[in-house]
């Protein structure tokens, strides 16, 4: 007979073969299905996330649980079987017919965004969130009252194991109480400097040729993953075949460049997760601001540094041209641009943070039931004018309506951006630590030691160890924000 950990190994490696599926088919719902088959997926996709929730909560898998953490298991193996467990309880709070109801929801409004937001139709995009809310309530609520905390804590736990908003309130309070003095000192250095934006038009053709070799240069394994283009920039797909996607504009090419490299960092660290235990829970990325934190690391610490750009250069000259504007330090000054702005995807890293902690501000008070969906423009406009000075009224789709994830319910996913900025800054000091010419190795282009220190610290573990534990090896730390602030000051005010 099978033991109790083989059954629960078997049963875990097909739930990974149905969610390859799932995640191969939403790829496609976003990237190349046809208008027409909204309806249809999005109620195929529902069919397979109740099959999965079945499969998952099943008596059996329960009682397997506790058989096996009777059994003599390796330490990998007690990793596994702790995820494992965590998988099984998430999953058993909540009934089919919700799972069921939220994927329809979420599919539903998702697809329907993707015309509304062009169309600045706040009302049509309301009437669907607000399904999706309710819905999101419902989930949290259940959670909640078996977790004995707060609604939204509930959900950031899925996200974030661990994390509370008692935590991210303080972490967040301290960035409120710095973030805006710098953002000034800043914009108030570089408003005395010229810089040159290259002229377009930028033929999409080339940008994608351009797009490609980036992620050459970054590494990025074409046997297992491609490039597409979406609404919304993402990382899709599974360790064996990620999927990418970008979204380009003929006037500018730098926002798609970056979101190409910040993607690429998601898809480095996939392609790198630990294939020996393929198929199980311990296999899987450690958390959602770890994984942030490898795209911020590839995008902010790597991609906008001086010699990366510098690197860079030749291609972007090859692919799109030459001209004044793409002079070294002009070309750097570029991408090292401080302009509080209205989009969040293309925001630059100092105040980056303040478009995260608005959304992370109203979604809290959404799933109190604190305010309503009718409520977010509103809001929004209050904390984009204290935060950043900027005005959104009437302008829903570079307000409100710019982001996907609330679309599918993702309800305390935002914080884990700027908690993956913060560690990002700690994972790069841990670099220069052990690779004091870290440099140098980056302005010749040989990447590989970073990618190696990478692999050997973060990406080889997947979730073996906790959030705090990965980071307390890798760096000798936990958590620091001060590596944070020091790297964005010695950056923009330094000139480091």
């Amino acid at each position: 007979m099978s033991s109790a950990y083989e059954n629960l190994t078997k049963t875990f490696t097909r739930l990974s073969r149905f969610g390859h599926l799932s995640a191969i088919a939403g790829w496609d719902m976003m990237t190349m299905m046809p208008p027409g088959g909204s309806a249809p997926r999005g109620a195929a996709l529902a069919e397979l996330s109740v099959l999965q929730h079945e499969i998952l909560t099943a008596k059996q898998v329960g009682q397997w649980l506790d058989e096996a953490e009777q059994t003599p298991l390796n330490d990998v193996e007690q990793a596994n079987l702790f995820e494992m467990r965590r998988a099984y309880q998430q999953a058993a709070l909540l009934p089919a017919s919700l799972v069921e109801a939220k994927s329809i929801a979420g599919s539903r409004c998702e697809h329907a965004w993707r015309q509304q937001r062009p169309a600045n139709d706040w009302q049509g995009f309301a009437e669907n969130l607000q399904e999706v809310v309710r819905l999101s309530r419902e989930e949290a609520e259940i959670r909640a009252q078996a977790n004995g905390c707060s609604r939204y804590d509930a959900l950031l736990d899925v996200f974030e194991p661990g994390m509370t908003s008692a935590k991210l309130d303080k972490t967040f309070g301290d960035i409120k109480s710095w973030l805006p003095e710098l953002l000034q000192r800043i914009v108030e250095k570089q408003s005395r400097e010229q810089v040159a934006v290259p002229p377009g038009p930028f033929a999409v053709e080339s940008q994608k040729h351009l797009a490609l070799a980036v992620m050459k240069q970054l590494g990025f394994d074409f046997n297992a993953g491609r490039l597409d283009v979406s609404s919304h920039p993402f990382c899709g797909g599974v360790p064996e075949d990620v999927r990418i996607t970008t979204r380009y504009n003929e006037n500018e090419f730098i926002s798609a460049m970056m979101g190409v490299i910040h993607e690429t960092g998601h898809a480095r660290y996939e392609q790198n997760l630990p294939k020996q235990w393929a198929g199980q829970p311990v296999a899987l990325a450690r958390s959602t601001a770890i994984h942030e934190s490898q795209s911020l690391f590839f995008e902010k610490q790597l991609g906008r540094s001086a010699e990366f750009l510098s690197l860079l250069l030749p291609h972007v000259k090859q692919l799109l041209g030459d001209g004044p504007a793409l002079e070294s330090a002009n070309f750097i000054a570029l991408n090292q641009r401080v302009k509080p702005g209205l989009i969040r995807v293309d925001a630059d890293e100092v105040s980056y943070p303040a478009h995260v902690i608005l959304r992370y501000e109203i979604e809290r008070a959404l799933i109190a039931g604190e305010v309503e969906v009718g409520d977010i423009p509103t809001l929004w406009q209050e904390k984009m004018q204290a935060l950043l000075g900027l005005d959104t009224t009437g302008n829903y789709r570079d307000g409100c309506m710019q982001d996907i994830h609330w679309t599918d319910g993702a309800f305390g996913y935002f914080p884990t951006y700027t908690l993956g900025a913060m560690y990002a800054a700690q994972l790069f000091q841990g670099v220069k630590k052990a690779l004091p010419q870290v440099s140098e190795l980056i302005r010749e282009g040989n990447l590989q030691p970073v990618f190696d220190w990478l692999s050997q610290n973060i990406w080889q573990h997947g979730s073996r160890f906790s959030t705090r534990q990965l980071i307390e090896n890798a760096t000798g730390e936990d958590l620091n924000p001060r590596w944070f602030r020091e790297h964005l000051e010695n950056r923009y005010l330094n000139g480091l």
